[in-house]
């Protein structure tokens, strides 16, 4: 899969681990680093583009806001 989104290795390794953390933690699972990795994966192409349109969404609307309140002080 070619993601829209670049992770740091760094920070994909963390991401990796939380992963496993969480499957051993709460499933009592443990999961090697392929699993994690193409879970972690799956989330980025599939539901973090969502999240991100969210984040630009919000965004918008804040500065919006921001741009009405400088209007607003127009004498």
């Amino acid at each position: 899969m070619n993601s829209k989104f670049k992770l740091h290795a760094d920070k994909k390794k963390e991401m990796i681990s939380s992963i496993q953390a969480y499957f051993l933690e709460e499933r009592e699972e443990e999961i090697g680093e392929l699993a994690a990795t193409l879970l972690l994966d799956f989330f980025i192409d599939e539901l973090a583009p969502e999240f991100y349109n969210l984040g630009i969404e919000d965004s918008y609307h804040f500065m919006n806001e921001r741009l009405e309140d400088l209007f607003a002080m127009q004498k």
